[in-house]
């Protein structure tokens, strides 16, 4: 989609999505599950919370697969919301909003005060364990009874060490591969952003607020199954993992 502003939006949603699979080849993978599970258990026309939105990756499959659902993304980072708002301009069944994770508050601002899905992909690792718990009884207190939370992250098991260490050197072989082969990585895709007229300044906005690296965690899958059962959901487990990454489930 071109704008009035000469932007080519689906471009940077394609060099998004192209950046993300350098890290993740299965990255369409967990979105087709996830969206199994959502039509699954709550239907094909769901109200969905798309949380830490970015670009609206995950909005952009839902609605391609469920045509009826409908859709709130919530992030905070200028940059990929500019992306997300250039891509879906017009589309009612979409709504952003702006807010910061960790301010407790940051749930008034949502349209809904309830949702048949939360969903959220390869983003909450930037959190810390403490303020990830908050989050998820945030979460716990938005999803419906009935409905349902998922994360896809990186989440890392610590008594698989040399197991860890043989993943995390084969997935660093074959990133290095696509690297020259040309892909970007999350840096060099910064860079271009920064260069470009109309992503330059909420580029610029966006590395005031979160700096250059992220220093959260990424906790087992025990912990985020027991954390979401503590906070509130009654039951919780993984529906898909590939050797570094897991989509976690939790229904209320």
């Amino acid at each position: 989609m071109t704008t009035s502003t000469g932007t080519d939006w689906h471009a940077w949603q394609e060099s998004w999505d192209r950046q993300q699979e350098w890290y993740m080849p299965d990255r369409e993978e967990r979105f087709q599950i996830m969206l199994d599970m959502v039509e699954a258990l709550v239907g094909p026309e769901p109200r969905v919370l798309d949380l830490a939105c970015g670009t609206g990756s995950i909005t952009a499959r839902l609605l391609a697969r469920l045509p009826g659902a409908t859709s709130t993304g919530v992030d905070l980072d200028p940059a990929l919301l500019a992306i997300a708002e250039g891509t879906f301009a017009g589309d009612e069944r979409v709504t952003f909003v702006t807010a910061d994770l960790k301010d407790p508050d940051w749930p008034a601002q949502l349209p809904y005060g309830s949702y048949d899905a939360v969903l959220t992909a390869t983003a909450l690792h930037w959190l810390h364990r403490e303020p990830l718990a908050a989050l998820y009884g945030q979460v716990a207190g938005l999803v419906r009874d009935g409905g349902v939370f998922m994360n896809a992250d990186h989440m890392i098991d610590d008594t698989t060490p040399r197991i860890n260490a043989a993943e995390r050197e084969l997935r660093h072989a074959r990133m290095d591969q696509a690297r020259a082969d040309g892909a970007l990585d999350w840096a060099e895709w910064w860079q271009v952003a920064a260069q470009d007229p109309v992503l330059a300044e909420p580029t610029a906005r966006r590395f005031e607020i979160y700096g250059e690296h992220a220093d959260g965690d990424m906790p087992s899958v025990q912990w985020h199954a027991r954390v979401l059962r503590e906070k509130g959901f009654a039951e919780a487990r993984s529906v898909w993992c590939s050797p570094s990454d897991t989509l976690l489930l939790a229904l209320k």
